[in-house]
């Protein structure tokens, strides 16, 4: 392991950074495990709502993707997350 595995600047990092503006920065336990129940809550709540949409016929579909999406977007928010708690990303 070097110093040239960390994930630092440039307009990917930038563009990610805005996406997830709490995944990073992170510097202790107490931070990081609020940041997780965060996005935890957060995915709790789209679920369900999602879920008693998803019983509209033409719509269930789509919401349904949105669903996947989210719990994606909540899913990498979590793993930058742990990433910056450990230091591999530059805030």
């Amino acid at each position: 392991y070097t110093d040239d595995k960390i994930i630092t600047g440039g307009l990917f990092m930038d563009t990610i950074k805005k996406l997830f503006p709490y995944s990073f920065g992170i510097k202790s336990v107490k931070n990081l495990v609020v940041t997780i129940i965060v996005y935890l809550i957060a995915d709790l709540i789209c679920g369900l709502v999602i879920g008693i949409l998803d019983g509209i016929p033409l719509l269930g579909i789509l919401f349904g993707l949105v669903g996947s999406l989210l719990g994606l977007y909540f899913l990498v928010g979590i793993i930058l997350a742990l990433l910056s708690y450990f230091g591999l990303l530059k805030a």
